[in-house]
């Protein structure tokens, strides 16, 4: 039976290269709200951000249900920062009868700077179109993101 993982975790915590390594072994297809919003919006629509991500969202969760209900499994790459949006995204999935698994990257925050610092030298060097971490974003992150609890999440990886 086909099923869904979801890769839940800050900016940079390596969520998008764990999610590239399972698609090999679960042969499953990427879908990431980031790459998705890089390849049709310009990067800084931050007036507007919250109302694409959500559209954007919307539009994933549909086709994730598409593609798990034809018998491919499916990985979903963009975070899940807060308690209230796993809890709800699991009850929508239960709904639908899919099957899922959650995988939590817990990156020390050593590595999380590093990854930072690797990701803006990208951005500013043109090698990626990903978001450059600003102060702004970094303080957001820190603001919202909820750490999980062991109780609900399937894959605890540990990014020291």
């Amino acid at each position: 039976m086909a099923k869904v993982i979801l890769i839940c975790g800050k900016i940079c915590s390596g969520k998008t290269f764990y999610s590239n390594k399972l698609k090999i072994n679960n042969n499953a297809v990427i879908l990431s709200s980031d790459e998705l919003i890089s390849d049709l919006f310009h990067p800084n629509e931050n007036d507007y951000h919250e109302q694409i991500i959500n559209k954007v969202h919307q539009y994933l969760f549909k086709k994730t249900i598409e593609i798990v209900n034809n018998g491919e499994n499916v990985i979903l790459d963009w975070g899940f920062w807060t308690k209230k949006n796993r809890e709800d995204v699991s009850k929508l999935f239960n709904s639908k009868g899919v099957k899922f698994e959650w995988h939590y990257i817990d990156v020390s925050d050593e590595k999380w700077q590093r990854n930072i610092e690797n990701r803006n030298g990208r951005v500013l060097s043109g090698d990626t179109n990903d978001y450059y971490v600003d102060d702004g974003l970094l303080k957001k992150v820190i603001n919202k993101f909820e750490t999980p609890e062991k109780s609900e999440i399937d894959c605890w990886i540990e990014e020291k």
